[in-house]
């Protein structure tokens, strides 16, 4: 992307990642010629292909700075900066540096992270903890702000609301495991499960409709914050900028890893949180094997009063509010 009077113009690149699996053993993924090995056979020569239009672009722009946000398509472009000569700036969000951060963190200027940096092996000179940038609408409610918002979406404002979501597209294990225990949970709250849109219409056909209940398919950023922000518990999986979210409403969370992500991204991101006891992390193979773990987890965080505000006030010491502006400082910083 590049700045054209005060517009983003966005151009695209040829670019190829390497396939990697966390749960798979590397011998494994060597014998699976056709799933593994080919494409990244292919994709390395598209890696040179995007190379080559990484210099072309940068050639013809002469840009001031380069930022790159991490993963596969920002590789040949960060290598176009550093054959120029172009001031490199990376961001890495995750706790678990990816391979193409790794890769641009040896000729960067600067390097910023989501996370604090004595998760990275990063030069420390060169490092920054800056966070992910959030909507600067994401602030903790007051107890009666909370109240009025659960009423506006339509949920009592007497019962616990645990608020389910999978990310954009929905989880399959974290959607199985509602619907299965989906009776206990509104024993004692109110759930509102977002699915994902391949999903909603299934499960929306598969449990009767109640009055604690709400399946969304996909909801904008704005009503995303809104359910969260009325939320007395969060169940999610552990994208970097998830956290960052929670984090910002101050929300206690049950936090469910994706394990088989390239890298384990997830599950390292999850380390980060429940070693500073601000999440309470449910495995996803706990999850499918016995789908009232989840269920457990819930209920003791809920019934602790003490589980609660130390989740909040841990979870909320990674809140970093002024990611975005810091980050724009490091970026202008560079330009030489």
């Amino acid at each position: 992307m590049v700045a054209v009077d005060g517009h983003i113009k966005v151009e695209p690149i040829i670019a190829g990642k390497l396939r990697r699996y966390h749960k798979l053993p590397v011998l494994r993924q060597i014998l699976q010629v056709r799933t593994i090995v080919l494409p990244n056979v292919i994709d390395g020569f598209k890696l040179l292909a995007g190379g080559v239009q990484s210099v072309a672009k940068l050639l013809v722009w002469r840009p001031d700075v380069v930022f790159a946000k991490g993963g596969f398509v920002c590789l040949p472009v960060g290598v176009a900066a550093r054959l120029l000569r172009i001031p490199l700036v990376i961001h890495d969000s995750d706790a678990h540096p990816g391979l193409t951060s790794r890769i641009l963190s040896r000729w960067a200027d600067v390097i910023a992270t989501g996370a604090p940096l004595k998760y990275y092996n990063y030069p420390k000179k060169r490092s920054h903890y800056v966070g992910i940038p959030v909507a600067t609408t994401t602030k903790p409610l007051s107890v009666a702000a909370q109240r009025d918002m659960k009423e506006t979406l339509g949920f009592s404002q007497h019962e616990p609301l645990i608020v389910i979501t999978g990310g954009g597209l929905g989880a399959a294990s974290i959607n199985q495991a509602v619907v299965k225990v989906l009776d206990d949970l509104l024993s004692f709250a109110s759930v509102a499960l977002v699915a994902g849109r391949a999903n909603a219409d299934d499960i929306i056909q598969s449990v009767k409709k109640r009055p604690n209940l709400q399946i969304h398919g996909y909801l904008s950023p704005d009503k995303m914050q809104q359910l969260l922000g009325a939320a007395d518990i969060v169940v999610s999986r552990a994208g970097a900028t998830t956290l960052l979210e929670l984090a910002a409403l101050a929300k206690p969370s049950i936090i469910i890893p994706n394990e088989h992500l390239t890298g384990g991204h997830q599950v390292k991101n999850a380390e980060v949180y429940k070693k500073a006891k601000a999440i309470v992390v449910v495995e996803d193979a706990m999850l499918t094997s016995d789908p009232l773990s989840l269920v457990d987890a819930i209920n003791a965080t809920l019934l602790n009063k003490d589980t609660i505000k130390t989740l909040s006030a841990n979870i909320r010491e990674f809140a970093k509010p002024n990611a975005a502006r810091d980050m724009a400082k490091l970026i202008i910083g560079a330009v030489k």
